[in-house]
């Protein structure tokens, strides 16, 4: 019998079979990290497929959702970063001693 087919699988082939386990892994990292304690990783991993992906989007909607829209983070505010420089150089006190040794 002579086959026509080179492939007998039609599947992940090795050049992007890595990149998809990871995806998954994450995907499954995700859900169950952010799940809560809701989600267990081994009914994740035994997830339908279809069920995976919607509850991995329903909760990066409710992230998204409830993420702050505009930070106000002092530290990279523009007026503070300039009165930072202006404040490098620490002047030490006119007074300064030596601590003495025992010996």
């Amino acid at each position: 019998m002579i086959f026509q087919l080179v492939l007998a699988f039609f599947g992940l082939t090795s050049n992007n079979a890595p990149q998809y386990r990871m995806n998954i892994f994450t995907q499954i990292h995700e859900i169950v990290f952010h799940g809560n304690g809701g989600y267990d990783y081994i009914t994740i991993y035994d997830m339908p497929i279809w069920l995976r992906n919607f509850t991995f989007n329903k909760i990066k909607e409710w992230h998204d959702k409830i993420k702050p829209k505009d930070v106000d983070d002092s530290w990279t505010n523009s007026e503070a970063k300039t009165e930072a420089s202006k404040n490098k150089k620490i002047n030490p006190p006119g007074y300064v001693m030596k601590a003495s040794r025992k010996k």
